[in-house]
């Protein structure tokens, strides 16, 4: 809240300015009202999506915000072109981009998969990355003559909207490859890992002092790379457990990106959104780790102090299996029924068989409810936005914390593709690489179906002891087919 009351005070003081200056209307402060208007359209999308009733219209104030945002520069843009050749090729290129990028999410919004919006999401997160990288160069190559004092600070705003842009753009390469598979989700433990990115970090400090006395091409070059390989560093550094937390800070690396790019080009909607972008993601970021009750410096630190996880050759016993027609029994005489759906309920796509089992259950008198954990599936509010998807009231879908005290007095849990989120080793195995994470306490309940296509470890690579309980039993297979199987035994 404090983020939005100061990007308001902003926009407050620039109207404020603005009104005090008399004269003809001129292309600028055409746009630059046109940028006050979007950026407190973004505040009120922010202020949106902040609650399942308003969310939607959050979302159409965003798309307004940004569809004045580019009028107005394509407006300026216009506006240059008739004058000189600098404007026509500036024309040009916006055309294209506008072309491209327009395709490009257009095809990207047709095709994806709910399952892959964490990793489309990083790789759009490395967009804004390498935007900042180079405007950052372009800052260095039309360097504006200023005096010595604001030269220094523009050399800095060079120097370190290249740095962020370049640590967010290969971070997020590696969320994206970690996230969709292409890369193993385990944590890259390098000798001495912890003084590798202290040693950047002072490096980059020393390169920065130089820099801005004395502005050589080669140590932009030289930190560009070193941030390069800092962002790869960092997030290849973080286990799968984590990278939820991972996405939303490489969502406020974005956004401090697009703030530093902003300061280069004299544009205060940049400056605002990127402000609004960088904390709103910390903020989450830092909500998440208390949620999962790890290190916010650690995390965005690339996995401070992090141990190698311990092989997983501890014998559990023997699991048990159940039928799609016992588990229909089963709920049929159940009092109280909690689902708590994971990622493989997204890959399965089977949020809409389960939302007509819970409307059947709730027809037949059982008390349903759903139990979310904060960061079940691959990104925050990836369970959530499912449910909604497919018409599950509001009121039934409830957050672990609201949840986990009503689990022991639950006659059946139904675990649909969640894994780590539902680990007893979290609570009870100091020696867990999840130790200390708070789960959803689904062994607590009288009995507990988990629905999985094998016995395999969940994303961070850790064998759940909830399998082999005595209330536990496997329902395997593809869960969207299970639950429809479940559907017809009724």
């Amino acid at each position: 809240m404090s983020t939005v009351r100061e990007a308001t005070a902003t926009i407050t003081r620039s109207i404020t300015v603005s009104d005090t200056v008399s004269g003809p209307l001129t292309a600028e402060s055409i746009a630059g009202a046109a940028y006050i208007a979007a950026a407190l359209l973004f505040i009120l999308s922010l202020a949106g999506l902040s609650r399942h009733e308003k969310a939607r219209s959050g979302v159409i104030y965003g798309i307004w915000g940004m569809a004045i945002a580019l009028a107005a520069t394509i407006w300026l843009t216009l506006q240059d072109a008739w004058g000189t050749a600098h404007g026509r090729t500036g024309l040009v290129l916006l055309v294209i981009a506008v072309l491209i990028g327009g395709a490009v999410g257009l095809w990207r919004a047709r095709v994806v998969q709910m399952t892959g919006m964490p990793e489309l999401i990083a790789l759009l997160h490395s967009f804004v990355g390498l935007a900042a990288v180079l405007v950052g160069w372009n800052g260095h190559l039309e360097a504006p003559e200023l005096p010595d004092g604001l030269k220094a600070i523009h050399h800095a705003e060079v120097f370190i909207g290249v740095f962020i842009g370049a640590v967010t753009f290969t971070g997020s390469i590696v969320a994206f490859l970690k996230l969709s598979a292409r890369m193993k989700s385990s944590p890259l433990l390098l000798p001495g890992k912890n003084g590798i990115n202290l040693g950047a970090l002072a490096a980059f400090v020393a390169l920065t002092i130089w820099y801005v006395n004395d502005s050589q091409p080669w140590l932009l070059v030289v930190v560009t790379l070193l941030a390069l390989g800092l962002g790869w560093h960092l997030v290849a550094s973080i286990g799968g457990g984590d990278m939820p937390v991972v996405v939303s800070m490489l969502n406020s690396y974005s956004g401090w990106a697009a703030a530093a790019a902003g300061f280069l080009l004299n544009n205060d909607l940049l400056i605002i959104t990127g402000a609004l972008v960088g904390s709103s993601g910390a903020y989450l970021s830092y909500i998440m780790c208390k949620a999962m009750n790890r290190s916010f410096v650690s995390v965005i630190a690339g996995g401070f102090g992090l141990e190698a996880p311990r092989g997983g050759d501890t014998d559990y016993g023997e699991h048990r299996e159940i039928t799609a027609q016992a588990t229909a029994e089963l709920l049929t005489n159940a009092a109280s029924v909690v689902i708590t759906p994971g990622y493989g309920m997204a890959v399965a796509q089977a949020q809409y068989p389960v939302a007509e089992l819970a409307q059947q259950l709730r027809e037949r008198g059982v008390d349903v409810r759903f139990g979310i954990h904060p960061v079940a599936g691959r990104l925050p509010g990836h369970m959530n936005v499912l449910l909604a998807e497919a018409k599950v009231p509001y009121d039934i879908v409830l957050e672990m914390d609201e949840i986990n005290e009503d689990l022991t007095g639950t006659s059946v849990v139904l675990v649909i593709g969640a894994n780590d989120t539902v680990n007893p080793a979290a609570a009870e195995d100091p020696g867990s690489p999840i130790a200390g994470m708070p789960v959803l306490r689904v062994w607590e309940a009288e009995n507990v179906v988990v629905f999985k296509r094998s016995m395999a470890a969940g994303y961070a690579g850790v064998q759940n002891p909830l399998f082999f309980r005595d209330n536990s039993q496997m329902l395997f297979g593809d869960a969207k087919q299970r639950v429809e199987d479940i559907l017809r035994a009724f």
